[in-house]
């Protein structure tokens, strides 16, 4: 696709500077601008049942700020692709990595969609490893282009999980291999005809199919060992089922891995029908991803893909158990690529 690219890197002392500066399935598509440029802090006072519980009972992923994060998210308002919004959004991604103490590579391209060339933005924290392997986590930032979307599901869960695995991993001792956090633009489709989002191959996921093709031509692709995709994982009452067209090893990973922490309840065995998401340019290119969603609950209580997807729909509680698995889960990748 028509880009240009340009690749920043960025340590925790540009923090001051940068500040606000510098995921549907062949059946079931996964696929307004305005807002707060400047979000204010969201009480995460919750139910009881919905309470994260203390980070050194998950592996040192903390519920509580990962709802903080989707809560700002959220104060921010619709972000769809190349809109003022979510250039904020995307200045404080990066500052929250920058502050974390990550390094930051930032790759800007333009997308040619349906409604037109959009200026897109991935984002990305590298965390190095001691060996030449990655493991890379992903997840989307933008909105769908919806008048009063805010998108506090899809997708300020996955994006406020990802900002604390990064506070999480930036600061712990490397592994074998390197983690790249990747934060994704335009994985929505453009094009909404009477709220509906028109899924297609060709208007949807431009960032990961970015990022996958900078992968390819750079030579990293192949280092890839596993993608781990987080979408739609914090509503409350979450049951993540397992997406038939990710790779068969990787989720028995991830689902053991879950089973053995307790959380059989929330990771269960069923299998659903494929999903197209932002892992799919990477199984097409011969990569293990997995894709870790709840979007058959969510689309069944009336909430997905319309303003009703709100932050009172986001327990801390399920956040705090994807992030649990998904850290261990690294971990595990970490001891079987060594």
């Amino acid at each position: 696709m028509p880009h240009s690219s340009r690749l920043l890197l960025v340590c925790a002392a540009l923090a001051p500077i940068l500040l606000f500066a510098c995921g549907g399935s062949a059946a079931t598509p996964k696929s307004a601008v305005g807002g707060s440029t400047s979000p204010a802090l969201v009480s995460t006072n919750v139910p009881a049942e919905d309470a994260a519980p203390p980070a050194a009972q998950t592996g040192g992923f903390d519920g509580a700020r990962a709802y903080d994060q989707v809560a700002k998210l959220v104060a921010f308002g619709p972000h769809p692709p190349d809109s003022p919004t979510i250039r904020a959004v995307q200045g404080y991604i990066r500052s929250q990595l920058a502050g974390f103490g990550c390094a930051v590579s930032v790759d800007d391209f333009h997308a040619q969609t349906p409604i037109g060339t959009l200026a897109m933005e991935n984002i990305a924290a590298r965390i190095p490893g001691t060996g030449p392997g990655i493991i890379l986590l992903l997840t989307h930032y933008d909105t769908l282009r919806l008048d009063n979307f805010v998108g506090a599901e899809d997708s300020g869960s996955s994006t406020g999980l990802m900002l604390e695995l990064a506070r999480v991993l930036c600061k712990a001792k490397r592994g074998a291999n390197a983690v790249w956090i990747a934060f994704l633009d335009g994985e929505e489709a453009q094009v909404v005809v009477n709220g509906q989002a028109q899924w297609t191959d060709s208007d949807s996921v431009y960032g990961s199919r970015e990022l996958s093709a900078q992968l390819a031509l750079s030579g990293d692709l192949k280092r890839v060992r596993a993608v781990i995709l987080a979408d739609m994982i914090g509503q409350k009452h979450l049951r993540i089922t397992r997406e038939a067209n990710s790779t068969k090893w990787l989720a028995n990973l991830v689902w053991s891995t879950a089973a053995h922490l307790g959380y059989k309840d929330v990771f269960v065995s069923q299998e659903i029908e494929a999903i197209d998401d932002d892992h799919g340019p990477f199984l097409r290119r011969g990569v293990a991803a997995v894709d870790l969603i709840d979007l058959n609950d969510y689309q069944a209580q009336g909430y997905w893909h319309t303003p009703q997807d709100t932050l009172d729909k986001i327990s801390p509680r399920s956040l705090a158990i994807v992030g649990h698995v998904v850290l261990a889960s690294v971990n595990a990748l970490q001891e079987k690529f060594h």
